[in-house]
């Protein structure tokens, strides 16, 4: 079963569904066997299913849960579905673990269920990264693979992004202001060069 990608589902947005009868968005059942089947994923996989929660009220009884779960697992692949407001505390307890795994948490901003949702997108990246990552813990969201302990929810932009700025870091005050000014007039994410 090494070779076999462990998918852990815990809850959080990606899970909801929308209740018409309440009005609200609840959490009865995972998406992620009807995601596997639409996808046509061709790789060795197997599903477990961990009390789903939104993760707001996930406390340290389900945290533990869930790094058991990561140690008790013959898999060296594993990907955490969980919720976004509390998958950086979760990371930070499977990363202190230092377990020989390769461990992504991932989640979404919008529910699978609505036709918005990121949860597919995500899902899809944390596939890519459990395959490549060296052993380690990860959070992956937006597109990017974060390390454990250097990432953050930026709750006003809606994104996740490194906790603090890393070594080699482009910092624009270390211009002279021509440059500078220049720099901050391009496109984001385009290349800047000066020759």
């Amino acid at each position: 079963m090494t070779d076999t990608i462990q998918i852990m589902a815990t809850g959080g947005t990606f899970d909801k569904k929308y209740d018409e009868i309440k009005g609200t968005l609840t959490l009865k059942s995972s998406h992620l066997p009807h995601i596997m089947k639409i996808v046509r994923c061709t790789l060795q996989y197997e599903i477990t299913f961990l009390p789903l929660k939104d993760s707001l009220f996930m406390d340290d009884y389900d945290r533990y849960l869930i790094l058991k779960t990561c140690k008790q697992s013959p898999a060296k692949r594993i990907i955490i579905i969980h919720g976004t407001d509390t998958m950086v505390e979760t990371g930070k307890l499977i990363g202190s673990a230092s377990l020989d795994k390769t461990i992504i948490l991932t989640g979404a901003m919008i529910p699978y269920s609505v036709s918005s949702s990121d949860a597919v997108f995500n899902f899809g990246t944390a596939v890519g990264y459990v395959q490549e990552k060296y052993p380690g813990t990860y959070i992956c969201m937006n597109g990017r693979c974060f390390d454990w302990d250097n990432v953050r929810k930026n709750r006003e932009k809606g994104i996740f992004e490194e906790a603090e700025s890393m070594p080699g870091d482009f910092d624009t005050a270390t211009l002279p202001p021509d440059q500078s000014d220049a720099y901050h007039q391009t496109e984001k994410n385009l290349p800047l060069v000066y020759v």
